[in-house]
Parts: C-alpha cells; structure tokens; sequence
C-alpha cells in the first residue's frame, strides 16, 4: 500500500513541476508541444522498445489486453446508447468524439508513468496502448472519415444528401493500415516484442542508448501533462456542453473502471495484482488524443477538452481510491 500512495505521490509531483513550469513560462509558448512530441516520437518508443524486449509476450498479449478492449468498447456502447435517448440532436461524428472521451484512457502521458511508479513495471501499460493505437485508433479514425465525408456531402444545397463513394472508402481504409504503420509507439511496441520472441540480444552501446532515451519518456510526458493544466476553464455555460462532458466524464470515471473490473474478476479471473492493473488502467482518465482527433475532424472540440480536464482532474484521486480499496 505504501508503494501504491509513494508511485501516486512521485507522479502528482512531476505534474505540479510541469504546472509550475507552463505557469512561469520558463519554457516559452512552444514548450509543452516539443516537450510533447520529443516524448511522444522519440523518447515513449524507446522506452516501450527497452520495456517489451525484456517483457513476457504472454501476460502482454493476454488477458490484460482483452480487459482493456473490450471494456473501452463497451463504454463507447454504452455513451452512444445514452446520447441517442438524452442528447439526440448530435451529429454523429460529436456523439463519436464524444464516445472515445467516454472510453479512451490516457494510456501514455499517463499510463505510462502510473504502471512505473505505481504497478512497479512500465510493461503494464503495453497491453493498453497496443489495443487503442493499433486497433481503437485505426477503427476511430476510418468512421470518422466516413462520417464526416457524408455530414459534408449532406450540407451541399446544391447537390442534397448523396452517398459516400468507393474513394472515400478508399481513403478511410489507406489511413486505417496508415495510422498502424506510422505511429511511433506502435513501432517501438513491435519491434521490442519481436526481439522478446526472437531472444536476439542488442549490442550493449545501443540497447544502453535506447535505454537512457526510454528514461526521458516519463519525465517529458507529465511536465507536459501539468504544462496543459494552466489556464484551462472547464464546462462554460456558453457552450451548451455541459450535459455532453457529464455523461461522457461519468462514463469514463465510474462505468469504465467497473466494466474493467467485472471483465478481470469473473470473465478471464485475474485476482491480486493482476486485478488491481486492470482497474487501475480502465480508470486513468480521458486520452489528450481524443482532442487531437476532434480538432483534426473540426467536430465536439468542446467536448474533447471539456472531458479530457474535467476526468484527469478527478481520476488520479480516484486511481488513489481504487488502489486502497483493492489493497
């Protein structure tokens, strides 16, 4: 129990030096995005690599991995279900923004440094961040494409409603194998279980090389997180959001967590420490991914932001919970 509550402390203090550090502006405007990116690109890769090279491919791609799935899913559902009955004038690519707010977790910026510090083993993390950049992301990212094609197509006076053609199909399914191929964790991911599976050992000087950059994964990645945390105004009455951001914030904070927590015990029966990581992970919060992606498809920007402040506000508290009451 001490170890859980000291891992939880070492994280809230990075965090309140990054906030320290964008409330100063010793970085200058640009410091969050490139503190962001070199953590995100270079250093995040590299520490999945050293991670996963040493890693039980098994407990990586098992259980675990299937929790985190099909529990996201499942909270997705869930969102799309209770907006169509309360919130049913959405279009359709905000209610799917909306949806990811509800069901993806901050698997990097955050699951990253709480499965070192927390769950002992930054490995723990890996099963989530394969499920949601190798899988979630692609399948997000192609409905979105088509969605918004069609929210297009539908607001043309001059030609009406008409349907998504085989091009835009097309597209959708290029940046679906795309998305895969590219992503930098993803990548690194890969390429550290093969070496698990092969047992091919690096060279010393580099697999130390990749092994001091993996180092600078965590430190980047929550003086970044707090960075962001200044000046944000959550749920402003002038949007006419903020029943959106409650159900989505619920979703993710409580109905998520649970939902990982019934899959662990009584569908695959993980039971200690292995419960205790599937619970921990299901309830980090909202993924700053989600506001990427509304920004990229100009669609629920106030939702995004909204979810993703308001869940990482009160997540880590309550993680802190989770982890005395399954101790």
């Amino acid at each position: 129990m001490v170890e859980v509550l000291s891992g939880f402390t070492i994280v809230w203090v990075i965090i309140l030096v990054g906030y320290v550090v964008g409330k100063t502006g010793v970085l200058g405007e640009r410091g969050q995005p490139v503190l962001s990116r070199l953590a995100f690109f270079v250093a995040s890769p590299a520490l999945l690599f050293d991670t996963l090279s040493h890693a039980d491919i098994q407990a990586v791609l098992g259980p675990q991995l299937w929790v985190a799935g099909i529990s996201a899913l499942l909270a997705a559902v869930i969102y799309l279900g209770l907006a169509a009955w309360v919130l049913p004038r959405r279009r359709n690519s905000e209610r799917v923004i909306a949806a990811l707010g509800a069901s993806m977790v901050n698997s990097a910026n955050l699951g990253l440094p709480i499965a070192a510090y927390v769950l002992g083993n930054a490995a723990y993390a890996a099963p989530v961040i394969i499920f949601q950049l190798a899988l979630y992301t692609p399948v997000y990212a192609f409905t979105m494409d088509v969605l918004t094609s069609r929210e297009r197509a539908a607001a043309e006076p001059s030609e009406g409603p008409r349907k998504v053609g085989p091009s835009t199909l097309l597209r959708g399914t290029q940046r679906l194998f795309g998305t895969i191929l590219r992503n930098p964790m993803i990548l690194g991911s890969g390429a550290g279980l093969l070496v698990s599976v092969t047992g091919v050992p690096l060279i010393d000087p580099l697999a130390e090389s990749i092994h001091l950059i993996g180092g600078a994964a965590i430190p980047a990645m929550l003086i970044a997180f707090g960075m962001t945390l200044v000046g944000s105004r959550p749920l402003e009455k002038s949007s006419a959001r903020r029943l959106d951001v409650a159900v989505a914030s619920l979703i993710k904070l409580v109905v998520h967590p649970v939902l990982a927590w019934v899959l662990a015990a009584f569908v695959f029966q993980l039971e200690g420490f292995d419960l205790l990581s599937a619970v921990v992970l299901g309830s980090l919060p909202t993924a700053q991914n989600v506001f990427v992606a509304a920004s990229r498809y100009n669609a629920g920007l106030v939702v995004a932001k909204d979810t993703v402040l308001v869940t990482t506000v009160v997540a880590i508290p309550g993680m802190i919970a989770i982890a005395v009451l399954f101790s």
